[in-house]
């Protein structure tokens, strides 16, 4: 399957994904942590061309105060092998680390506001 935002896929597949645990915002009476009802995803590149980081800060820079994107992902709990559409997703600004040769190494996007 295919790693998509807005209907659009990814010009480069991301080298790995993966979901992120939720941090606990309490305990609840009975002693079990309590968790909100969002998660985040993680995709990342060990080398990405300058084409897709391009076009991944392009994403970014329109939508980073007001706007929300669908994203394709695997879906919650089943493996790699099924996405599903993820609605009212938020992505962070894209992370990276140095340059090697062209390249950027270490790149990272992070999608929030996903409700599985």
């Amino acid at each position: 399957m295919t790693y998509k935002i807005n209907g659009t896929a990814i010009p480069t597949q991301p080298t790995t994904g993966r979901w992120l645990p939720r941090e606990s915002i309490g305990i609840d009476g009975n002693g079990h942590a309590i968790y909100t009802g969002i998660r985040e995803f993680e995709l990342r590149w060990q080398l990405i061309d300058p084409t897709t980081s391009n076009a991944l800060q392009t994403y970014f820079n329109a939508v980073m105060n007001t706007g929300s994107l669908v994203v394709d992902l695997p879906y919650y709990l089943s493996g790699t092998n099924y996405f599903m559409s993820y609605t009212g997703c938020v992505i962070r600004e894209p992370e990276f680390g140095d340059y090697f040769t062209g390249y950027l190494q270490d790149f990272i996007l992070l999608v929030t506001k996903i409700v599985t």
